[in-house]
């Protein structure tokens, strides 16, 4: 070796120095690449170990399995009979207790029957009396109704005709009076038509008279006159002819329409006189036949008030037989799904308890009450608060439920229990946590992949280098920890099972 450095000492004191730095530089690359073919080789080897470690081991482990399974089975098939033998025994009682208990429920049901059906039967024989109860009231109410309003029919059938035959009797008188009273404008009519005939045969000779000595007088001036009249009525005539003949038409109308209309006026008057005496006739009648109506009004509003307040009477009888009606409906409605809930919770209970009876073991089985552990003193102490007067409503109240006591006692036993259960799942689960952490180690430490190698492994070792930060040496006697015999399990099967 000494020769060889000299050698290439004195080689490389002979180079320039680009020729040492390419002869260093092709040295590198040799010595890289004899430790790369180096590490591959070693990583080729370390597969070849593991995988045939995993053959090894996968061999070994169904041989094991095997001979496991075989004392398993021997093992098991004995604890089983034994199973089978107290199961057995344990079920024969079980079904000699249930039988007990199906005859007793039995019983109950049918006393549970007999009373619902006489309860039932006691229910519509109320109800059926409280419907004929309301119809024979509705029938006396409804009698009675019909009977006021043929009275009250009756009364106003008697006051209309009643009133009828009044007013065609006043009628009459009103018409007899007309007459007379036209019997007596036409006497009077009579009388004065004859004085006025007389008082004008009088003016009319008077006027006859004077009428012939004024002739004699005016004569002669007539006749003067007269031609000239003459001459100036023709002329006159000539020119107003026309306006002539439609004046003696119109005068002839006026005098028709004056004719007509003084008698309009006296019919007018007789007619206004009538009305003033039908008026006051009237205003008589009026007060009597309103006075009448206020005490018929009076009377109909007594009998309406008294009509609404029966009547007001009848309809809140009705709401509160209806109410009651309503509430008892309720109420047995209520009674029936409450029946019903209970039964289904019965049920229910039962089915839980069957359930509960697969899970027990053979000692629940045997002994279902656990022992108290009182004293006889404490004992002594909670019979006599048992039989102790309650004084409080809530110390009554627990005391009707005493007969459940070996019910809470199972109950309690079962909750302890499930608590331990829980705490020793907890603790098993830590401890299956613990246990794959370390195996994950362990199959890290003897895999080879990219994802193992790009992690800490203290396997993995290159020029006498680990990737693991090691603090304390391992050879160090102060911190070297204890070594363990690790025997491999398929040499103690081999070795100590019988083939």
């Amino acid at each position: 070796m000494a020769g060889k450095k000299k050698k290439k000492s004195g080689k490389l004191a002979k180079m320039t120095e680009e020729e040492r730095i390419l002869y260093l530089e092709q040295q590198r690359l040799a010595e890289e690449e004899m430790r790369k073919k180096k590490e591959d080789m070693l990583t080729q080897f370390l597969k070849d170990k593991l995988a045939k470690e995993e053959k090894a081991s996968r061999f070994n482990l169904n041989k094991l399995n095997n001979q496991w399974r075989n004392i398993m089975r021997e093992a098991k098939s004995k604890e089983l009979k034994k199973e089978i033998e107290i199961l057995s025994q344990t079920f024969e009682r079980v079904v000699d207790r249930k039988e007990s208990v199906i005859k007793s429920l039995a019983k109950d049901l049918l006393e549970a029957e007999e009373q619902y059906s006489m309860a039932l039967r006691s229910h519509l024989q109320n109800i059926d009396g409280l419907i004929d109860l309301q119809k024979q009231r509705l029938h006396t109410l409804q009698e009675e109704y019909h009977v006021e309003l043929d009275v009250l029919k009756e009364e106003f059938d008697t006051e209309r005709e009643m009133m009828i035959e009044q007013h065609t009797k006043e009628m009459t008188d009103l018409q007899d009076v007309v007459f007379a009273m036209e019997q007596n404008n036409q006497e009077r009519e009579t009388d004065a038509k004859g004085e006025f005939q007389s008082m004008r045969d009088e003016i009319k000779n008077k006027n006859l008279e004077e009428k012939h000595a004024l002739r004699v007088q005016l004569e002669t001036a007539v006749e003067d006159l007269w031609y000239q009249f003459q001459q100036a009525l023709k002329n006159y005539n000539e020119t107003t002819e026309e306006r002539k003949n439609a004046f003696e038409q119109l005068k002839l109308k006026d005098e028709k329409s004056a004719k007509e209309i003084e008698m309009q006026m006296r019919k007018l008057q007789r007619i206004a006189d009538h009305i003033a005496q039908l008026k006051s006739k009237m205003t008589a009648n009026a007060k009597e036949c309103e006075e009448r109506n206020k005490q018929l009004r009076e009377e109909r509003e007594m009998m309406q008030a008294h009509f609404q307040q029966l009547k007001g009477q009848m309809n809140k009888l009705r709401e509160i037989e209806r109410e009651k009606l309503t509430k008892l409906t309720l109420e047995s409605n209520t009674a029936i799904k409450e029946s019903k809930r209970k039964a289904e919770k019965g049920e229910r209970i039962l089915r839980l308890a069957e359930m509960c009876r697969k899970m027990e073991t053979e000692e629940e089985k045997v002994l279902p009450f656990y022992a108290s552990s009182l004293t006889e003193e404490e004992q002594g102490d909670v019979e006599a608060a048992v039989t102790e007067a309650p004084s409080e409503p809530l110390a009554a109240v627990m005391h009707e439920y005493t007969s459940l006591e070996n019910f809470w006692k199972r109950y309690n036993k079962t909750l302890l229990d499930k608590v331990a259960l829980d705490k020793e799942k907890s603790t098993l689960l830590n401890e299956n946590t613990t246990l794959r952490t370390l195996l994950k180690q362990y199959l890290d430490g003897i895999s080879v992949n990219d994802e193992i190698l790009s992690q800490v492994n203290p396997l993995f070792v290159v020029n006498q280098k680990t990737n693991v930060k090691l603090n304390v040496p391992v050879h160090d006697p102060r911190v070297q920890r204890p070594s363990k015999t690790v025997v491999e399990a398929a040499h103690v099967v081999q070795h100590i099972l019988p083939s």
